[in-house]
């Protein structure tokens, strides 16, 4: 058993090179990633021992935080620096957000684009906004699905987050996320990966990585759930106008589960603001069929970091991950399973992993 152990690193945010190593950073919590979205995490750094230059290596705004394995040398997450708080004490507060969320402070402006491949709209949208930006990569080769027709007018205020979320909800559209990687053989600086793939990670019916209980796993929740927004069999997706007026997508049914026994469960929403394709709302209608027509199903494990898969090097976000149980009160004869990880929160001082994966239909 090897334990995590990570390196900080403060970096300019516009090239990616490495400012300062802070050796008394600490976390306040846990860090964290999942597909497409982006999280936030807290962080203590103590002035009695950090670097002459603590001030401009850590300015909110211009600056974001690495870190690296340790043992494997791999860069794991990274978080841009939005607040810093200090005073009275030798202790100051930051506050990040990963790379993501760059993309909700960027707005789309006019786009057309007429029967293009969706994983090419997202390049577009993104290398659009790479001028005086973060050191993003544009990593997006042609997804091969339907083509799309996708425009946005100026005066929508889209930023490119929402419309990439909205791109990747509709029905057989790519995914896409930002991973961190080293920019040099030199490892002195970083660039951010904007991936677009049909799905991100490596899927496997038989991954190398695996979670195993009693082993690894320190305790686990398997949570199945129907509730709303989670379960449906049927679905409809709302967009621009009012009462009779209003634009809709067709009533997606699973009619497969009604017809073996299933009740008719309705779901209505609207996928995003001043969505006016009818085709765009089908597509949203019947991704979110696909997903929910069974209801979700998901694996918390609370697993022990140092004697766990490694993340970066084992796994990562969207691959697939085994999880073997040999008895549990939930799974007494037992239960195996291959689940893909959507999110993960890693905790090094307490030697905690906890991968969120979720079984697909």
């Amino acid at each position: 058993m090897t334990a995590v152990t990570l390196t900080w690193y403060a970096c300019d945010l516009k090239s990616g090179r490495i400012s300062e190593e802070l050796r008394s950073l600490t976390q306040s919590g846990t860090i964290s990633r999942k597909l497409g979205v982006s999280t936030t995490a807290q962080f203590d750094l103590d002035l009695n021992g950090a670097p002459p230059q603590w001030e401009s290596a850590t300015d909110p705004g211009r600056t974001m935080l690495v870190a690296v394995d340790t043992l494997t040398e791999i860069p794991v997450w990274a978080g841009i620096i939005l607040t810093r708080a200090g005073g009275s004490s030798s202790t100051l507060q930051l506050g990040t957000a990963t790379p993501e969320a760059y993309f909700d402070r960027r707005y789309t402006g006019t786009y057309s684009g007429t029967l293009r491949d969706q994983a090419l709209i997202m390049a577009d949208l993104t290398t659009a906004v790479l001028t005086d930006a973060p050191p993003f990569v544009v990593d997006a080769p042609a997804a091969g699905g339907s083509p799309l027709t996708y425009a946005l007018e100026d005066g929508d205020d889209r930023t490119v987050l929402s419309a990439l979320q909205e791109l990747m909800g509709m029905d057989g559209a790519p995914e896409w996320t930002v991973d961190i990687a080293w920019a040099d053989a030199a490892m002195t600086a970083f660039t951010l990966p904007f991936r677009v793939r049909p799905k991100i990670g490596v899927q496997s019916a038989s991954p190398d990585a695996v979670f195993d209980f009693p082993g690894c796993v320190a305790g686990y929740v398997y949570t199945e759930s129907y509730e709303a927004g989670k379960g449906a069999t049927t679905v409809r997706a709302w967009g621009d106008g009012e009462g009779s007026g209003r634009l809709r997508s067709a009533d997606h049914t699973a009619d497969d589960l009604i017809v073996s026994g299933w009740c008719e469960w309705e779901y209505r929403f609207t996928p995003a603001a001043g969505l006016s394709d009818p085709d765009q709302l089908d597509a949203h209608a019947s991704e979110a069929l696909s997903q929910m027509r069974s209801g979700s199903r998901a694996w918390t494990l609370s697993a022990v970091a140092s004697a766990s898969p490694r993340v970066g090097r084992d796994f990562a976000l969207g691959d697939s991950v085994g999880v073997q149980i040999e008895f549990s009160p939930r799974h007494p004869s037992g239960a195996s399973t291959v689940s893909r990880c959507y999110s993960w929160e890693l905790d090094p001082g307490g030697d905690q992993l906890t991968p969120i994966l979720l079984e697909d239909d």
